[in-house]
């Protein structure tokens, strides 16, 4: 197996748990806004604000 090939299967691998984790991901974010939307909300928010900040840092990178 080349190298090439050995990434990929790593990368294929990563995606499937990463599927896996973002469905959760995706019914705690579902949960806490049944719980408490306005709390859900402003964590959220913050958590957005922190995304932008590592995609600008990400952006440098390129």
């Amino acid at each position: 197996m080349n190298k090439s090939n050995k990434y990929l299967k790593v990368i294929d691998q990563i995606q499937k748990i990463r599927s896996k984790n973002n469905l959760n991901w995706m019914n705690i974010l579902r949960l806490a806004f049944e719980l408490d939307p306005k709390r859900a909300s402003k964590i959220m928010k913050k958590i957005n604000y922190d995304d932008k900040k590592i995609s600008k840092l990400l952006n440098k990178l390129n």
